[in-house]
């Protein structure tokens, strides 16, 4: 299996590790990117700050997006990413603590294509992770090049 970029914007250092040996430990063969907030996320995709030179035509299979962030919260990222051409069809997968119905509604109308809840359990936790890897680098047929 070829192995395909994940984009995780998460603050949280202890989550940021948790998903980074999930998908280790599942072998999901992906490159697993970080980003701490909504702007470094943004810097990631559109090569800018510190990633200019990146080929910014070369998304991630995914975005694992949080919705509690430093600087611009989750919702922000996501009306920027769906409001520009270029990542207007980004599988976006809100993978966050939140439990709140209009937390989901709003991030279903902003254009996330999922929303998990992140399970308190570690091992729980693991488990979702290295199941939303399988699935997004895997299963999932990402959107055609949007430059056909």
């Amino acid at each position: 299996m070829e192995a395909r970029t994940i984009l995780l914007v998460e603050d949280n250092p202890d989550d940021r590790d948790l998903t980074a040996r999930a998908l280790d430990k599942g072998g999901v063969a992906s490159r697993l990117v970080m980003a701490f907030d909504g702007f470094d996320a943004l810097d990631y995709l559109f090569a800018t700050g510190p990633h200019a030179g990146r080929d910014a035509s070369e998304l991630p299979a995914v975005v694992l997006l949080d919705l509690h962030l430093p600087r611009t919260d989750g919702f922000g990222l996501l009306r920027r990413l769906r409001a520009d051409e270029r990542t207007r069809l980004l599988p976006v997968v809100i993978l966050t603590s939140s439990g709140e119905e209009q937390d989901i509604a709003k991030s279903y109308r902003l254009g996330a294509n999922s929303f998990v809840r992140k399970p308190v359990d570690p091992d729980e936790f693991t488990e979702a992770v290295r199941q939303l890897g399988v699935y997004c680098t895997g299963l999932n047929q990402p959107p055609p090049n949007q430059s056909l």
